[in-house]
């Protein structure tokens, strides 16, 4: 590892740390219904939404009616998204006369945005026009973003309460979040964007001569728009086919960055909202700490395995470095390709701006091992602080147990309905990515090109990515098919809805309990054992469940490379 790489990684990480208390502290005062920078001029807007829609901001509902609330207006997304792909060669703002998608593209793609994963079977400059990728895309990645946001902090909500029926009110939460949070900072974010040379225009294609004579079509169009909001709401739909490694859509180091900063902030921010809404910020600090700890060792992972370089080219004299550029980013180097990496699966965001199926095995595995664990490591905006709550419950519950006393959470008590409830949470990843991917296998092995423990991976990278709400592809793997479309599509909504239902029960749950005041047998849970017992559950859950699968998948991939064999 270079100096410089290490220098680059570390600045991120601070930034990210920098900026956690900040993002933190406004969104407690947001959600708390206290007065935040922005209320003066949005107040009177708030007041209008609700008007307009019916909604009395001042009542609030039991944990089945939030989710009742939530599941309609991700149906009502949902339907208004498949239509507009449907329809689109009849609807305006479509100068290169795309035709309709089809249907089990169509279904697919709408339940990709709306469950923040945004898997793409597709080519977005190819496929989609002007109009499906704005009033579409763009609207419902602010949405599905909010959407996790308001889960989370109905949870927080859940912790913070005693003895209520009530966790907060749905589509309060949902205007809040997309008003006064993810529309401004996507606004600023977008002008910035454009500046640095992001386009954002509704022109017609350009048809441009190269330097050889060919002609060559140069796509554009309202690119700046989608791509703040795709990264600050860790959606990762590109516009364009290259994702983030378009120059399109990332075109300088500065975007680059800014792009992996939004990624993090809103979800390392929600570590300290909890902290904060709780009333004690070190269970906020406590939280980030253990999503940090495993967010360093899989960078420190990833990093060390690409400059270790390809055998196979090494034994032909090629310099390891060198070697290990193919499929990377050659703008921002081995170090920022990795660091891009790891963010963007330890968040659940998808944008790309290298090949992971370019990855050394034990690199590529690491974004894989990232989705495994929950989309807990940060995680997708409120996504990730919900799962590593869950992942909690766990936690105290295995510490209850070896002291053999009821285990308590911030005062209270977790019983059997929560234990529960975290169970069926947990249970939901390996039926997506291996039951469904083992389906998907078996039934539609044509769309796997990869031979030997490399196609493996690419089947169960593709449907980890689409059960973990990630998005991110391998490469390789051609998932355009009615059987994996179909498939995809129904591990993105299991991986999403049949997690967040759990989470507002144990929400509702919680909320109705007596705080009971800490005792000399409490186990504090803000200091490093906690942390440490914490990182213990988490791995040794994503161990049992998968390791058997990378060991025949990228393990046998990286111990096969030491004899030169290649996929």
């Amino acid at each position: 590892m270079d100096a410089y790489g290490i220098l680059q990684i570390l600045i991120y990480i601070a930034i990210i740390v920098a900026l956690t208390p900040v993002a933190g502290g406004f969104m407690a005062r947001l959600f708390e219904g206290r007065r935040v920078l922005l209320t003066p001029v949005l107040a009177p807007v708030e007041r209008g939404i609700y008007r307009l829609c019916g909604i009395d901001a001042n009542r609030d509902q039991h944990w089945t009616g939030y989710a009742l609330s939530l599941l309609a207006v991700n149906l009502a997304g949902a339907l208004a998204l498949y239509a507009l792909q449907r329809l689109q060669v009849w609807l305006p703002l479509n100068p290169a006369g795309m035709t309709n998608v089809a249907p089990d593209l169509a279904f697919n793609t709408a339940v990709s945005f709306v469950t923040n994963t945004n898997w793409q079977s597709y080519g977005g400059e190819s496929t989609m026009s002007y109009l499906v990728q704005m009033a579409g895309f763009t609207v419902q990645n602010f949405l599905s973003a909010a959407t996790g946001i308001a889960v989370a902090i109905a949870l927080i909500r859940g912790f913070s309460r005693h003895t209520s029926r009530a966790i907060g009110n749905f589509y309060v939460d949902l205007t809040r979040a997309v008003l006064y949070l993810l529309l401004p900072l996507c606004v600023i974010g977008a002008v910035v964007l454009v500046a640095q040379g992001v386009p954002q225009n509704l022109s017609a294609y350009v048809e441009a001569t190269t330097l050889e004579g060919a002609q060559q079509v140069i796509a554009q169009g309202p690119v700046a728009s989608q791509m703040m909001i795709k990264h600050l709401g860790t959606n990762g739909g590109g516009f364009f086919n290259a994702n983030a490694a378009h120059p399109y859509e990332n075109p300088t180091a500065l975007v680059n960055l800014i792009h992996m900063v939004a990624i993090f902030v809103i979800g390392a921010g929600l570590t300290n909202t909890f902290g904060r809404m709780v009333g004690d910020p070190r269970q906020g600090w406590a939280i980030l700490a253990a999503m940090g700890v495993l967010f360093v060792a899989g960078v420190t992972a990833t990093y060390w395995a690409e400059i270790q370089g390809n055998p196979a080219l090494t034994a032909l004299g090629v310099d390891p470095l060198a070697g290990s550029m193919e499929g990377k980013e050659v703008r921002f180097g081995i170090a920022l390709s990795s660091l891009f990496a790891v963010i963007t699966t330890a968040a659940s965001c998808g944008a790309v701006i290298a090949m992971h199926d370019s990855l050394m095995p034990l690199a590529g595995m690491v974004p894989l091992i990232n989705m495994m664990l929950g989309e807990i490591i940060i995680g997708g905006v409120g996504a990730g602080l919900y799962g590593m709550l869950i992942f909690i419950i766990h936690a105290v519950f295995i510490a209850g147990l070896m002291v053999g006393r009821t285990p308590e959470y911030l005062g209270k008590k977790i019983e059997a309905r929560e234990v529960k409830l975290a169970v069926i949470a947990v249970l939901i990843f390996p039926l997506g990515a291996l039951g469904l991917g083992a389906v998907g296998l078996l039934a539609g092995p044509a769309a796997i090109p990869a031979a030997g423990p490399h196609g493996l991976t690419e089947v169960l990278y593709a449907y980890t990515s689409a059960t973990a709400n990630n998005g991110s592809a391998f490469g390789g793997f051609g998932a355009n098919t009615p059987l994996h479309n179909t498939l995809l599509g129904i591990a993105m909504l299991l991986g999403r809805f049949v997690v967040i239902i759990p989470a507002l029960a144990i929400a509702g749950s919680v909320a109705a309990k007596r705080t009971v005041p800490a005792s000399a047998g409490t186990f504090p849970t803000h200091g490093w054992l906690f942390v440490a017992l914490l990182i213990g559950v988490i791995l040794v859950v994503g161990g049992l469940t998968f390791f058997p699968v990378l060991a025949l998948g990228p393990i046998v991939e990286h111990l096969m490379l030491g004899s030169q064999t290649l996929f």
